[in-house]
């Protein structure tokens, strides 16, 4: 199980959607004031915190547990790239609604700007590992069709 390639990419993915949960998105800028946006909440100026934006945190977590759950469906190939394209649209929809946040932020704020974070690429990076592991996945269940047909 280990010794496979997507494994490693499946776990790759789930580490990196850890860190992800964990980290700030990015910052809001208004005239006067910083307000830092987590997958988890508005940390606003005053101290409060918003939970608005709390449907990141419950993406990452879905894409993080379903790697991890896919990473151990290694006897069922098909079902482990069809949780794969799940997991990837998942995180495509991770984008849409960090979009919708980010565009429709909270009422306190007026005229504002928005500086991403380093992390926002991470979803990427994800995406790309998954594509990679249904590759590779891929290859296994051609591999295994080989051998059945020699028998």
């Amino acid at each position: 199980m280990i010794q496979r390639i997507q494994t490693v990419y499946l776990l790759v993915v789930a580490i990196l959607m850890v860190v992800m949960m964990s980290v700030p998105v990015g910052s809001f800028y208004t005239d006067k004031n910083i307000c830092e946006m987590t997958n988890l909440s508005y940390l606003l100026p005053d101290g409060a915190v918003n939970y608005t934006p709390w449907a990141l945190f419950v993406i990452l977590v879905v894409v993080a547990v379903m790697a991890l759950v896919t990473i151990f469906l290694y006897r069922k190939r098909m079902l482990q790239i069809r949780l794969t394209i799940f997991n990837t649209i998942v995180l495509v929809g991770y984008y849409l609604v960090l979009a919708y946040f980010v565009v429709n932020p909270d009422k306190a704020f007026d005229d504002y700007s928005f500086m991403p974070s380093w992390t926002v690429c991470l979803p990427l990076v994800s995406i790309i590992l998954n594509w990679l592991a249904i590759r590779a996945i891929g290859k296994d269940e051609m591999l295994v069709k080989a051998y059945e047909r020699l028998r």
